[in-house]
């Protein structure tokens, strides 16, 4: 499927609160297509060598990979040509 990667900014961030003291990176403003979301946490997933999930409950796509993997994560999306904040 093709998706025009330049109509979204991705929001980066790092959560630690209500999690049990772990960190994990937080993607948020991805569109909220279920095949697209699966599709890019997996590859994220694998790349960054560690679980994650993907939300479609909330207003937009959110990916959360388990960890600080901020480097790993903005160098894939940059190659895809996704702009990212954060």
């Amino acid at each position: 499927m093709l998706l025009k990667s330049n109509n979204f900014t991705v929001k980066m961030l790092i959560e630690k609160s209500g999690r049990s003291g772990k960190t994990v990176t937080v993607l948020n403003g991805l569109p909220k297509i279920e095949i697209y979301l699966k599709d890019l946490c997996t590859e994220l997933k694998k790349k960054c060598g560690s679980g994650g999930t993907y939300l479609t409950d909330q207003k937009e796509g959110v990916i959360e990979i388990q960890g600080d993997k901020r480097e790993i994560i903005r160098a894939t999306l940059i190659a895809k040509g996704i702009k990212i904040k954060g």
